[in-house]
């Protein structure tokens, strides 16, 4: 039976087809294994676990949309899902943000 009580925090789904950005207050630290994020605002820390997602978020700004920064960096659709849970993960801590179109 499933537990009907998750200590996840519940994230809101990510729209891959809305413009983002790296968030203001957000420094990159490229890795090998990745990056790290530092948000000087929160003072919170995340990392990315790989290098074609530290290729995501550096692209976001300079695409349309999301899924265009995927599509840009050689996701495959398969992945999709993946990257836009963490996207969406990145978006709940406050590391990226959606920006205005013109």
């Amino acid at each position: 039976m499933a537990c009907a009580v998750s200590t996840e925090p519940a994230v809101a789904p990510f729209d891959l087809d809305a413009a983002w950005r790296l968030a203001p207050q957000v420094q990159v630290r490229p890795e090998r294994f990745g990056a790290l994020l530092y948000h000087f605002g929160t003072r919170q820390l995340s990392f990315l676990k790989s290098p074609a997602l530290l290729t995501v978020v550096r692209g976001l700004a300079a695409q349309p949309t999301a899924r265009a920064a995927c599509q840009e960096a050689d996701v495959p659709d398969a992945q999709l899902p993946s990257y836009r849970r963490a996207l969406g993960t990145l978006a709940a801590a406050q590391m990226i943000c959606r920006r205005e179109v013109a």
